[in-house]
């Protein structure tokens, strides 16, 4: 997860945002990749000289503030650094989406929450049930949500990124392209955070596989995310967020419950907007952000059901496009939020919560009778 505003409402395929802590996931980045192989390299112009960037001045001089403040050693910095190499294919991945891509819930929706994801997701929780009832015991974040958030993250395991992160982070850091917002002051702190993870897991630098923007492991956290949410839940001494289920459960809830997430509170509720257009921008101007009791939906107009009134938090209009039909709509918890603190996007929000459902339903469907 890149978990921040970092790619921030991107339309890759149909729809991919990021924040705090995660990227698009694995699955649309495979996606986007495809299609934009297809497409011509807009920006092979921007290339550096140099494919290396061990002999770079601006890099040495970056290995050197990052040894002195990360207290690491200077040529053992310079060495790792010197072992990146500019990936053209990840400058392009990282532009926005062509102009003109229709935002279609139902189509987003469709790419994950369908059988043969389901299916995978059972399996998962059937493979690690004992981690996740641990999970939910001790951060109170149900198993759905975190099977839903590994099955849209990677399917889960099945699509983590075939980048060496090291590549990606040291060409979004030092040749970032233009065209866009210029990120590279995250990519450069998320890079010196990839050498600390190293150093501390006494891992190659270049060992690490991830996105095109250097998420990592079943739940694609970047390297900061993993520094500073990821657990290690197995108690085995070290976190393996590529090859541990039971860190990646509980580095999952973690970083949920680090944002806020309360146990028992719904996510969200049915609404119908109002029909006056003033009153439905005003309550969808916030966007995520839970800004309006329900008595203040209703004074604009919104309907609600019956739980949405009995619920005492704030609750925020959320509208989903869908193409050319009509837009759907809900009433979004603080907890709906909180899903969107791992990616940028009520559309992403939405999948994660009804594949969990999903997979939730088909357990109990499959489970012995008494």
């Amino acid at each position: 997860m890149v978990s921040s505003r970092l790619l921030s409402p991107g339309w890759r395929l149909v729809l991919a945002c990021t924040t705090l802590l995660s990227t698009p996931s694995a699955e649309v980045q495979a996606a986007a990749a495809a299609k934009l192989r297809q497409r011509s390299a807009v920006h092979s112009d921007h290339a550096p000289d140099q494919v290396t960037y061990g002999r770079r001045d601006d890099v040495m001089r970056f290995a050197a503030e990052l040894a002195e403040s990360r207290q690491l050693d200077r040529t053992w910095v310079e060495s790792a650094l010197a072992q990146a190499r500019y990936l053209p294919s990840v400058a392009r991945l990282i532009m926005p989406p062509a102009v003109g891509t229709a935002k279609n819930w139902a189509a987003y929706r469709g790419r994950f929450v369908e059988p043969q994801r389901i299916r995978a997701g059972l399996g998962f929780w059937q493979a690690n049930e004992a981690w996740l009832d641990a999970a939910e015991r001790q951060f109170g974040v149900p198993a759905e949500l975190i099977i839903g958030i590994i099955g849209v993250e990677t399917f889960y395991g099945r699509m983590t990124g075939g980048f060496r992160v090291l590549d990606a982070l040291a060409t979004l850091a030092f040749d970032f392209p233009p065209g866009r917002k210029d990120r590279s002051p995250f990519f450069r702190e998320e890079l010196a955070q990839l050498l600390v993870l190293a150093q501390r897991e006494g891992q190659s630098p270049a060992s690490f596989k991830g996105s095109y923007a250097g998420a990592m492991g079943l739940g694609q956290f970047m390297p900061s995310s993993i520094l500073k949410y990821a657990v290690d839940f197995d108690r085995d001494g070290h976190i393996d967020m590529a090859g541990s289920p039971a860190d990646v459960i509980g580095s999952v809830a973690n970083y949920l419950a680090a944002f806020g997430w309360k146990s028992g509170m719904p996510t969200h509720f049915a609404a119908k907007p109002p029909v006056d257009t003033a009153d439905r921008a005003t309550l969808l101007l916030p966007d995520i952000v839970p800004s309006f009791s329900a008595q203040q939906m209703a004074e604009r107009g919104a309907a609600l059901p019956e739980q949405a009134w009995a619920h005492d938090g704030p609750l925020a209009l959320i509208e989903l496009q869908n193409g050319d039909a009509a837009p759907s709509h809900l009433a979004g918890t603080q907890n709906f939020y909180v899903v969107t603190r791992y990616n940028w996007s009520a559309y992403y929000a939405l999948a994660v919560i009804e594949l969990g459902q999903a997979v939730k339903a088909q357990r109990q469907a499959v489970a012995p009778r008494p």
